[in-house]
């Protein structure tokens, strides 16, 4: 059992923070998480999220073994790789090695609402909903003050900040952190595998996940994710069993396997006068089907059923690289320091990779191996190298994606060509899809 002689205050509830608030609580050290949404369920928390190797590791040190099972069984049952297509449905390169069933250290494909779900469950009393953070204060006595928008107060003795890539304890704590607009944007939608959804769309997306590269600065993800028929339901907050989405809407259902797409490109080659933020569903449907005109048409075919009440439209940012700052009791974790593109999808694996560092030190330091703000500096150290190296590897992903035409797209084909042709480089390049470098 560990000292709990000091308080960790959290501000933010998504994957980084909540598997933090595990890691702490199983390791015994008092944890409060402050999160501005009014219930669990207020706004889209993603679609599909690919958790790998490194990443599940990462979720099973923070999680409790009964937990991290049930993770394991709401993931995807139907994941057969990863392919590279052209946009004329060419296969450039397919890898299908998944590891084994049973291993910790192995690639997922996890519904983003039920990974929220398992991380919520067991922290009665520890999270906070509709905390809406402001700002903080250190006081003299070493006391950090956290303030709401609605005047409430609380104190913690280590503040964490795993508020998101708009982060309020970033803004205020390293203030010359900044994070930019690449210029690039997505438009994402669901296509919910329902009997006539699935009599309807060409076998070739139902194959698992996949990544479609064309010249003219374009690229679509295609991701499948098939709910096991005996999923088990994940316990909610206080103990309830949690929602399985909101009745008829497609965009929180977390129990109908669907296949996610994400269309990409450079928002100024998509955009005409009208934010594409603006745009209904319907229009954001025609857009992408006409800049997919000439590809095969069984892209077109899958844009056209998905449902209309899950298209969405993202900006993709990323952070700049900080230098090394004064380490104090208060820090960052995931997107809320090394915010990054979609394109590698190591996001969510690197927030966890955070928490379960920084609840590895935390849990040191209340042992009596050290102090407090080493553990923290060790943490940030290490974090900051992995982390950025992690951004800077998604940005070129985003860039070789989304950012060049004819000769370089002519090139890629060639080398995923050769790549395919050669067992032990496909290995490798499947052992590291979506780990950080």
């Amino acid at each position: 059992m560990t000292d709990k002689g000091f308080q960790v205050g959290i501000i933010g509830g998504g994957i980084g923070g909540l598997a933090l608030a595990q890691g702490l609580k199983k390791a015994g050290i008092s944890v409060a998480l402050y999160e501005r949404d009014r219930t669990p369920t207020d706004r889209l928390q993603g679609y599909r999220v690919h958790i790998s190797p490194k990443g599940s590791v990462a979720l099973h040190d923070c999680l409790p073994s009964d937990l991290f099972g049930v993770f394991a069984a709401t993931c995807s049952v139907r994941n057969e790789g990863f392919r590279f297509l052209s946009e004329k449905m060419e296969e450039l390169l397919s890898i299908n090695d998944r590891g084994a069933a049973s291993a910790i250290a192995r690639h997922w494909s996890a519904s983003r609402i039920t990974l929220r779900q398992v991380l919520l469950s067991g922290l009665d009393g520890i999270v906070q909903f509709d905390r809406n953070f402001t700002h903080y204060e250190e006081t003299a006595d070493g006391t950090i003050v956290l303030h709401f928008a609605d005047g409430s107060a609380a104190a913690c003795d280590v503040l964490v900040g795993a508020d998101g890539g708009n982060s309020h304890v970033r803004h205020q704590f390293l203030p010359h952190a900044q994070r930019v607009d690449t210029g690039a944007v997505g438009i994402a939608a669901k296509v919910m595998l329902t009997d006539e959804n699935r009599r309807r769309l060409p076998p070739r997306v139902l194959e698992g996940t996949g990544l479609v590269m064309s010249p003219g600065r374009r690229s679509m993800f295609i991701g499948l994710h098939e709910f096991a028929a005996d999923a088990p339901d994940v316990p909610g907050v206080d103990g309830a069993t949690a929602p399985a989405g909101r009745c008829g809407d497609a965009l929180f259902d977390n129990t109908t396997s669907y296949v996610f797409w994400a269309y990409g490109c450079v928002r100024r080659d998509l955009e005409r006068g009208r934010p594409l933020e603006e745009l209904a569903p319907p229009d954001l449907q025609r857009l992408v089907l006409d800049r997919i005109r000439n590809w095969h048409p069984d892209y077109s075919v899958l844009v056209c059923a998905s449902d209309p009440t899950t298209f969405n439209v993202v900006s993709f940012k990323t952070s700049m690289p900080v230098a090394p700052w004064p380490t104090r009791r208060i820090t960052l974790i995931g997107d809320a320091i090394h915010s990054m593109t979609p394109y590698r999808g190591i996001g969510a694996n690197i927030a966890l990779r955070d928490a379960a560092l920084l609840c590895a030190n935390l849990k040191d330091a209340a042992l009596g191996a050290c102090e407090i703000e080493p553990a923290i500096n060790d943490y940030e150290r290490q974090m900051r190298e992995y982390g950025f190296a992690a951004v800077r590897a998604s940005l070129q992903a985003m860039q070789q994606s989304v950012g060049d035409k004819g000769i370089g797209f002519r090139l890629r084909k060639l080398f995923f060509r050769a790549i395919n042709t050669t067992p032990p480089l496909k290995r490798l390049v499947f052992a590291n899809l979506g780990e950080e470098p």
